[in-house]
């Protein structure tokens, strides 16, 4: 049987599905047609359920647990690790809300996170991640919102972190941040589902415990990324709730999800959001 499988170039996806795509595990008679997108284009094919498995933002899922449902392994989601809002330093004390902030989505858990912030930001421009610093550097935006890994490179282009969003969801919770998450159709078979489940989490341990297995996959997609930079992205955001969401993981992903409701940005949500083992 074969799936379609997206994910998105950064390192700590490639890192997690090395094994998995290229069969360094035994993917028990299943095979993968890889999509590999930006994370905000991945939100967008969920939306339009175009892929049978996919990485996603969590406030994406938000959008579509009624035709996904959520595996236990790959997530994203930790402390210290959410996305920062940046600007120039002669912005930092401005009025937020009269600033143009560029975020790296619409349907990103950032996104969100600066709505839930910041509620009266209105003036947000969409652009790919990877582009949001220069945007400011070159005066297209008065402040952005950054993702992955340009928490490791804003400060060398003389920006300044106005908040770290991730911080102020911890403040707000005790809770680890959902940033993105492993979504599987609900109309596959449930075999099926717990099966590429038990692959993802199989995937992830062999990646932990062979870490120089996937250099080369993950270099092959962050051609222009330091090795540095490289690995500080895995080591922040691959960790045990890359393994196993587990009860607090979870917990933070119902909480994230009861502050959509409660912010009027959701109307329903599936009453089942996680893969029954």
């Amino acid at each position: 049987m074969k799936l379609t499988l997206g994910i998105s170039p950064c390192p700590n996806d490639t890192f997690i599905f090395d094994a998995l795509v290229n069969k360094k595990i035994d993917t028990e008679g299943l095979s993968f047609e890889l999509a590999i997108n930006d994370v905000e284009k991945l939100n967008i094919l969920a939306l339009r359920h175009t892929l049978d498995i996919t990485k996603l933002s969590y406030y994406a899922y938000a959008h579509v647990t009624y035709q996904y449902v959520l595996l236990d392994a790959g997530s994203a989601l930790g402390k210290n690790c959410g996305p920062l809002l940046i600007s120039k330093p002669e912005n930092e004390r401005r009025d937020i809300a009269n600033l143009i902030i560029a975020i790296p989505g619409k349907y990103t858990t950032a996104n969100f996170l600066l709505s839930l912030a910041f509620p009266l930001v209105a003036n947000k421009v969409e652009m790919l991640f990877s582009e949001i610093e220069n945007a400011i550097v070159h005066n297209k935006a008065d402040a952005g919102v950054i993702i992955h890994e340009n928490r490791f490179t804003y400060q060398g282009k003389g920006l300044v972190k106005i908040m770290d969003l991730g911080a102020y969801w911890e403040t707000q919770t005790g809770l680890p941040i959902p940033l993105g998450g492993i979504a599987i159709k609900r109309n596959i078979p449930a075999e099926i589902a717990r099966k590429v489940n038990r692959m993802v989490r199989k995937s992830v341990e062999y990646a932990l415990a062979h870490p120089a297995a996937s250099r080369e996959f993950v270099r092959c997609y962050a051609q222009e990324m330091d090795e540095s930079v490289r690995n500080q992205h895995i080591q922040l955001y691959v960790n045990n709730y890359s393994v196993d969401l587990g009860e607090i993981g979870k917990k933070a992903i119902t909480t994230l999800f009861a502050w959509t409701r409660k912010s009027k940005l959701i109307d329903d949500i599936h009453e089942s959001i996680f893969l029954i083992p």
